[in-house]
């Protein structure tokens, strides 16, 4: 096992109810090692860290190891300082130096990273984006996460990119994205239109797939909003691929029409647009990523 573990990077990877602790073999991208810990969203500081700590004090790294850590922001990755107000998660932890406090308590090197843009070169790596040049990978859930990639690297800033590279910055006729397209959008859409209740997502997807027109409506007027809001941008990164990711991605079948709608003023009808591959790992994979290329001598990702 030791063998084993010289190649591999010791990696959390924080979801907005989870951390996800395990082992990705850098020469491979092998996972191994999986234990997940929920998180409570309102959760104290040092409950928090206490928790995140916990989870991976379970892999038994060795003292000094390089750390991949994937995180939602608002973050400062650079610094591990949390930038948690407003976002209705993880804001006891607003202006606290996490990189500090987990750095101590499991005494290695932390490499922080975006858990979307984690989550894309992840795919980039393993799954659907596989091969590709220039993708865009979108991430659906309590909100709408983005990463932007050439060759694997994450593009960040610049024209070619939404600010900080983030989608959910964008507004569509006025609103923020996200009230338009998220879970908590989507739930009140459903609600507002005449649904008796406010469903979870999946029982909304699952009912227009037995045929309820409201909750088709729902689901298609979201995702042609996403579409008008996303096609510039696939077009002036120049994409040739678009992944979609995320829990709500589970209704690929209801999201894929809608949103080539929504793109169609950008793309053409050929635009490859796939569900993520490796919906589970690829966060994990993609948080090991720039971590492991901090570890000497460097490892090759392909």
């Amino acid at each position: 096992m030791a063998e084993e573990l010289s190649d591999s990077i010791p990696v959390l990877e924080v979801g907005g109810t989870h951390v996800t602790a395990g082992w990705v073999n850098a020469a491979s991208w092998q996972v191994s090692g999986l234990s997940r810990t929920e998180l409570p969203g309102d959760g104290t500081a040092e409950e928090l860290i206490a928790l995140l700590a916990g989870a991976g004090a379970r892999l038994a790294a060795p003292s000094g190891a390089v750390w991949g850590i994937a995180v939602p922001g608002p973050f400062d990755y650079a610094r591990g300082v949390a930038y948690y107000v407003g976002v209705g998660k993880f804001e006891a932890l607003a202006g606290v130096d996490v990189g500090a406090a987990l750095g101590t308590a499991l005494s290695g090197r932390l490499c922080f990273s975006n858990d979307a843009s984690a989550y894309g070169i992840g795919e980039w790596l393993v799954g659907a984006a596989r091969g590709s040049s220039r993708c865009a990978v979108v991430t659906l859930g309590t909100g709408v996460g983005s990463a932007f990639l050439d060759n694997g690297n994450s593009v960040e800033s610049g024209p070619s990119v939404p600010p900080e590279a983030e989608l959910h910055l964008l507004s569509h006729a006025g609103r923020p994205l996200e009230d338009r397209v998220s879970r908590r959008a989507i739930r009140a859409a459903y609600a507002a239109a005449g649904g008796s209740d406010a469903p979870d997502v999946k029982e909304i997807a699952d009912r227009a797939r037995a045929g309820d027109p409201l909750a088709a409506e729902v689901f298609a007027a979201a995702f042609r909003v996403l579409g008008a809001v996303l096609g510039p941008w696939l077009r002036r990164f120049e994409a040739e691929l678009l992944v979609v990711g995320g829990s709500i991605s589970r209704s690929f079948d209801l999201i894929e029409a809608p949103l080539r709608d929504g793109l169609s003023a950008f793309v053409d009808g050929t635009f490859p647009i796939r569900p993520a591959g490796q919906p589970e790992l690829a966060p994990v994979v993609g948080a090991a990523y720039p971590a492991s290329r901090l570890v000497s001598p460097p490892v090759e990702h392909r």
